[in-house]
């Protein structure tokens, strides 16, 4: 993952989820644009047991 972002998972949820609500209107684009590994980070917010809900456009 990209070094930009935070390695917290409970830092990163929050991160990611306002990133999704403010700038990015899919998982896909924001992983592209920060190029962050898209697999990585669903697995790393899976251990907290977050998974990503495209229709909301966030983690759930």
């Amino acid at each position: 993952m990209s070094s930009q972002i935070p390695k917290d998972p409970a830092i990163l949820l929050s991160y990611i989820n306002t990133q999704l609500r403010d700038r990015y209107p899919s998982l896909e684009e924001l992983c592209a644009s920060l190029n962050i590994d898209q697999s990585g980070l669903i697995q790393k917010l899976s251990a907290i047991d977050y998974v990503y809900d495209s229709s909301s456009n966030q983690f759930q």
